[in-house]
């Protein structure tokens, strides 16, 4: 496999990479401060808060220097783009969506049974977290296998 990946792929793994870390440094920071007692007794308002920024500063900054080092190798590589791009680009919003909608669709049932605020945020921050990996993940094998 001698091709060098699009800006676009590697944004996809870069997103995708960064999002199972985000995941798994969240869930291990509230179980960490839960220290075995109860979970809606989590602060978890600031750890969501730093993981978050924490993600989309660690996605730019792999993104900037993971183009840059291709960008030196083959500078037309470094931001080429295509309609393929696009399509797959389509088709992992769509996945995207999916998620994000069942995720909301929980939130909402947890409002309506009253649920903590804990499970009501979490339920959602892990929505969104969900939705970016599997549509990272749809995108990984479009490009690897194409669009059918």
């Amino acid at each position: 496999m001698g091709a060098v990946m699009v800006y676009e792929e590697r944004n996809a793994w870069a997103g995708l990479v960064i999002g199972v870390i985000t995941i798994t440094v969240y869930i291990v920071l509230v179980l960490q401060q839960a220290g075995g007692g109860p979970l809606t007794d989590v602060d978890w308002f600031p750890l969501m808060l730093w993981t978050i920024g924490s993600a989309i500063a660690a996605t730019i900054v792999v993104t900037i220097v993971w183009g840059i080092a291709v960008g030196i190798r083959d500078r037309d590589a470094a931001s080429a783009s295509d309609i393929r791009d696009r399509d797959i680009s389509r088709l992992g919003g769509r996945v995207e969506q999916a998620f994000v909608v069942i995720a909301g669709l929980a939130v909402i049932a947890l409002c309506a049974v009253g649920a903590d605020v804990f499970w009501i945020a979490n339920t959602m921050f892990l929505g969104f977290a969900v939705s970016s990996v599997v549509g990272g993940i749809a995108r990984v094998i479009a490009y690897r296998r194409g669009l059918v």
